[in-house]
C-alpha cells in the first residue's frame, strides 16, 4: 500500500542558506501521513472522542540525501513497512522529480488518553496490511 502527497517548498520552509530547514522535512512527512490516514477513511477525531485513542510518533530514523530549495515541487511517498498489534512502521521518501532528497522510517503507536500504550484498533490493522 502506497500513498503519494505533493508539496511545494515555500520561503518560510527554508533557512539562511536558501535550502529546506532540516526540521521541516518532519513537517512534510507528517502532512503526508495525515493525508494518507484521511484517504483511508480513518477519522482521528472520532477515534479520540469515541475510543479515547490517538496515534503518536514513537521513533523517527531520518536521512538527508540532497537539499531541497525554495519553490521546489516535492512528492512524499508513504508505504507501510510493518504492522503489529501495537505499532505501525512506515517508510517515507521525499523526491524532487526522480531525485531522492530525504527518507525516513517512522514508528507510530497508539496510546490512550492517559498516555498509556494501547493496541491499534483491529479495523485499522486490517486496512494497513
Amino acid at each position: 500500500m502506497s500513498h503519494k502527497f505533493a508539496i511545494r517548498v515555500y520561503y518560510e520552509d527554508t533557512d539562511m542558506g536558501g535550502i529546506v530547514y532540516h526540521a521541516n522535512y518532519l513537517k512534510f512527512v507528517e502532512r503526508a501521513r495525515s493525508d494518507w490516514v484521511k484517504t483511508l477513511g480513518i477519522d482521528q477525531n472520532h477515534m479520540r472522542e469515541a475510543d479515547g485513542l490517538i496515534f503518536a510518533v514513537r521513533r523517527v530514523e531520518a536521512e538527508y540525501l540532497a537539499p531541497a530549495q525554495y519553490d521546489d515541487e516535492l512528492e512524499i511517498e508513504t508505504t507501510t513497512h510493518s504492522v503489529t498489534g501495537a505499532r505501525l512502521v512506515m517508510d517515507q521518501v521525499v523526491r524532487r522529480g526522480a531525485e531522492l532528497v530525504f527518507s525516513a522510517q517512522v514508528t507510530i503507536v497508539c496510546i490512550n488518553q492517559a498516555g498509556q500504550p494501547a493496541r491499534l484498533p483491529a479495523n485499522i490493522r486490517r486496512m494497513l496490511h
